[in-house]
């Protein structure tokens, strides 16, 4: 132990006046700054200077305002649309910076909690602004492109830069199969809607009333099944989903990097987050707002903004994350990071949601129409399919990619 690790208060800041009782010579705030700022953690000024300039990408930040002023002004659908648009790419990766920094300091269980809390932050704000707007096709075409861009776009473009680094990227079969089958459940729970609706929607009574009670039921055990898997994650197997050392292709080890400190306080860090999290979900409502006249004004299928654009926003930062994880060879980060964020979309955020609009007033349900819920069960088919061996190549890349584009050309031309 160092020195420094070994003194105590009666040592630091002031003298003692020889009865064992400290005198503080330090200014109020001072000493309050000592409180909000924990031992050997960066300061208020440090942390904010480097959440704030540490990157370029929050160059983009200077749409924020630019969406503020084009929605308060009335400026043109397009305009409003693509300032929020383009606004909300920077404060997603904010969003992901605030809640990493957090976590470094919280520890495993916390930071798990802290992840699935704010991991979908974007996708929430969004969900809520459309769902208080009564936009329900727009919150369930958002969060179905989540899940597919997820699974398909994210996951496959890490798998194609992997496999062209290595030849093939292995990661553990038990955690990877453990992940996709709640994944599974949670797809099976939209079919389920979607075959009552088609069974009774002729017979007698009210199918929307029935629709609800499903919903509102499943929602509420999706909510603690994923409970359950946090728990299983984070304290029971939590052996499972530790990431494997990489390995060359002569099955040499990779020589890893030392894992990097914390760049912001605790406190710095909650803060900016509760911050980004308020502008967002100002600049998440006027892009809202903007999609019905966009729509309509320059003939863009709605559902092609929910399902394709939005999702591509919201996972910008998880989208470079996971690719770069891939490139290091780190496939159960790679893993976690894109099915991971899938189940968080399906077993908590729309059921979350579904919950929200049951005490607001909106009837959000887990009906999804015909066509949509095919394109997510093929899809969840086909990461299970690919992920069951525990190997990854650039070629299963480059079919997850394929998946998805066709699913875009078919929103595209659904509108």
């Amino acid at each position: 132990m160092s020195i420094h690790s070994e003194r105590t208060p009666l040592l630091e800041g002031g003298s003692g006046n020889g009865n064992g009782v400290h005198n503080d010579d330090r200014s109020f705030s001072q000493r309050t700054a000592a409180l909000l700022k924990g031992e050997g953690e960066p300061s208020w000024l440090a942390s904010y200077r480097y959440f704030w300039l540490g990157s370029w990408s929050n160059i983009l930040l200077v749409f924020v305002p630019l969406s503020f002023v084009s929605h308060h002004l009335n400026w043109d659908a397009a305009l409003r649309f693509s300032f929020s648009f383009i606004a909300i790419l920077p404060l997603a990766k904010l969003l992901g910076e605030a809640t990493e920094q957090m976590s470094m300091k919280l520890g495993q269980t916390l930071s798990g909690l802290l992840n699935a809390s704010f991991g979908n932050a974007v996708e929430i704000i969004v969900g809520v602004a459309a769902l208080l707007q009564d936009e329900i096709r727009i919150v369930q075409t958002s969060m179905l492109g989540s899940i597919l861009s997820n699974l398909l776009l994210v996951l496959g473009c890490s798998f194609f830069a992997g496999g062209l680094k290595f030849k093939e990227s292995n990661f553990q079969v038990t955690a990877a199969q453990a992940a996709s089958s709640l994944m599974t459940l949670a797809c099976l729970t939209l079919v389920i809607p979607a075959a009552y609706n088609s069974s009774f929607k002729d017979t007698p009574g009210s199918t929307q009333e029935g629709l609800l009670i499903i919903s509102r039921g499943t929602a509420l055990l999706l909510l603690g099944v994923y409970v359950a898997y946090l728990f299983f994650q984070l304290k029971t197997h939590k052996e499972l989903f530790l990431a494997k050392q990489p390995v060359d292709e002569e099955g040499h080890v990779v020589e890893e990097v030392e894992e990097e400190e914390a760049n912001m306080s605790v406190v710095a860090a909650g803060s900016a987050l509760l911050i980004v999290t308020v502008i967002t979900s100002f600049c998440a409502d006027y892009l809202v707002a903007s999609i019905e006249e966009t729509a309509t004004r320059y003939h863009i299928p709605k559902p092609f903004i929910g399902l394709i654009l939005i999702p591509i926003v919201a996972n910008a930062a998880e989208h470079v994350t996971s690719v770069w994880m891939a490139m290091k060879g780190k496939m159960e980060l790679t893993i976690g990071i894109c099915v991971g964020s899938s189940i968080q979309i399906a077993s908590f955020v729309i059921p979350l949601l579904v919950i929200v609009g049951w005490v607001t007033g909106h009837e959000l349900t887990l009906f999804f129409a015909d066509f949509e819920t095919i394109v997510l069960f093929v899809s969840v088919l086909l990461v299970n399919l690919l992920v069951q061996d525990g190997k990854s190549n650039y070629m299963e890349g480059l079919m997850l990619i394929t998946l998805y584009i066709v699913i875009a050309i078919a929103f595209w031309v659904s509108g």
